[in-house]
């Protein structure tokens, strides 16, 4: 009989590509994989891996198991769901991604009424940048990822990943208060207004740098990005000391209110916060309670910012 953990080992590294790679993402040493795919290739009697210079390469007769063990795991995880739809406890461990707002924002209150109402339910969190975490859900080293899209960029399409949204979040430039009392910061009042001032975004690479970028050149000008940082934390430090401006969502201004003059932006843009998850694990009761919980904090929130 086939060993489901070495197959998952070989469909492992079809999704990660090296050995190494999937070495670190399962916590085994290298030499252990490889042990585990000469044995997989004994019981079977075919070839699985071929090389090519210094890279691993799938046989036909692997991308066809790959195939097949894809579809044993999830019926695997289908069947694990429910059977822990009969235990009266709610409990087990649910492995989270999350970017940085959420997790400054949504999360707290969530894991706080997650352990008040579902006591045996564990949560592992990890911050991790949107793109990056749904592909590490779709390849099973997530449970649960919470994201984000911004308007016109949508985030690369997974098969199996189950999206909901969570809550649009409106986003708007951020300047100085007036009180920093700097004319070049003070005579802004709209976006083509801040087209001299020093800005701050997040890297190259980023949706969210991609998104301000493109908004600053649909008003007339390229943007002088002197701070580069995916630390929002840091944007509203260098925006409220007067030093910068930037284009912020406004999950990031949940808790204490930081000193920022906000304007609107054409449109009203909003960018979507939403969970995903494999559609082999949502019937998971532990995975159901959490969702649930982010669903009405997110939902509170809207009402709180709305009544505001």
């Amino acid at each position: 009989m086939l060993d489901l953990k070495r197959l998952r080992l070989l469909r492992e590294l079809h999704v990660r590509g090296t050995i190494i790679a999937v070495a670190d993402a399962l916590s085994f040493s290298p030499s252990a994989v490889s042990q585990q795919l000469t044995t997989l290739e004994k019981e079977l009697g075919v070839p699985l891996l071929t090389r090519a210079g210094r890279h691993l390469q799938l046989t036909p007769a692997a991308k066809l198991l790959v195939a097949e063990t894809e579809q044993l795991l999830d019926e695997v995880e289908r069947v694990e769901s429910s059977m822990r739809s009969f235990d009266e406890t709610v409990r087990g461990t649910v492995r989270v991604a999350a970017f940085q707002t959420a997790v400054l924002a949504i999360l707290p209150t969530a894991l706080r009424r997650l352990r008040a109402e579902y006591p045996s339910v564990r949560v592992q969190l990890v911050q991790h940048e949107p793109e990056a975490a749904l592909r590490e859900t779709w390849a099973r080293g997530f449970d649960l990822v919470i994201a984000e899209q911004y308007p016109g960029h949508a985030t690369e399409h997974f098969d199996g990943l189950d999206r909901r949204p969570l809550i649009r979040d409106r986003i708007q430039l951020a300047l100085p208060p007036s009180a920093i009392d700097d004319p070049a910061f003070d005579d802004a009042h709209t976006l083509a207004d801040a087209a001299g001032l020093p800005w701050v975004m997040e890297p190259k690479g980023a949706a969210s740098r991609h998104w301000a970028e493109q908004q600053c050149r649909s008003s007339g000008f390229e943007p002088d990005v002197r701070y580069e940082t995916a630390d929002l934390q840091a944007h509203i430090r260098l925006i409220e000391s007067g030093n910068a401006v930037g284009l912020l969502p406004g999950l990031i201004h949940a808790g204490p209110s930081p000193k920022l003059r906000l304007i609107d932006l054409p449109g009203d843009p909003r960018r979507t916060i939403f969970t995903a998850a494999r559609v082999s694990s949502t019937a998971n009761p532990a995975l159901v309670a959490f969702r649930t919980i982010l669903t009405q904090v997110a939902e509170a929130y809207e009402l709180t910012r709305h009544s505001a």
